[in-house]
């Protein structure tokens, strides 16, 4: 049944510890701000209800250098060295309670839009659905799953069975049953997690000034 007026949060998991990019990557500097700010902004800027930041490694030093609208709530998690399904529990915990399903971001895929959020809760209120994700379609036709993911509350019982790195997508193929996909084209948002990861997006944001700016 449509839910035209569900409540949708956000829940950003950026606790981890960047040990594969040697050093905090929500601090890493990508195009005039720090990386993480980016998905912090593309989700003020959606209609999300509300948005919850989950912090862990060095969360003070990343809360201070960060510009967080009223609208964005901190949370730091003490057991993320547990596993990204400690951050996840938490940000689900910390919703409102009127919160009919959340929308689970990823700290480090700042390509990730408000404009593609928005799409996701229309997805999600038009079926009440307990998992709604993107899934892209690329040159090749190929088909991969991406993010973010909308969790509706009724599968939120079963976040609390997770453990280690687990997230949402061992639990939807638990329960295909309450998976609904989005069909999109292009190519999903990426994650950074290494060096050349970082240096690409870069390059590609320098780019895209570059144009904007020869254009202007």
């Amino acid at each position: 049944m449509p839910r035209t007026d569900a409540i949708v949060s956000g829940v950003i998991l950026a606790a981890g510890g960047s040990s594969r990019m040697g050093r905090p990557k929500q601090l890493l500097p990508l195009g005039g701000k720090p990386l993480l700010q980016h998905v912090i902004d593309e989700a003020v800027a959606s209609s999300l209800d509300e948005v919850i930041l989950v912090l862990g490694y060095r969360a003070e030093e990343i809360q201070r250098a960060l510009l967080l609208p009223e609208r964005v709530r901190v949370v730091v998690n003490p057991e993320y060295e547990r596993g990204q399904s400690t951050s996840l529990r938490l940000g689900l915990r910390s919703a409102g309670p009127r919160t009919a399903a959340a929308a689970v971001l990823l700290g480090d895929q700042p390509g990730v839009t408000a404009a593609l959020i928005d799409r996701l809760i229309e997805a999600f209120r038009a079926a009440d659905a307990g998992f709604v994700r993107p899934v892209y379609t690329n040159r090749d036709g190929k088909r991969l799953p991406g993010h973010p993911v909308l969790i509706g509350r009724k599968a939120w019982p079963e976040v609390e069975q997770l453990t280690g790195d687990q997230g949402a997508r061992a639990l939807m193929s638990k329960h295909p049953e309450w998976l609904l996909e989005v069909p999109l084209e292009g190519q999903a948002p990426a994650d950074l997690d290494t060096p050349e990861e970082y240096e690409r997006a870069a390059d590609v944001m320098s780019s895209k000034a570059r144009a904007r700016t020869g254009a202007s």
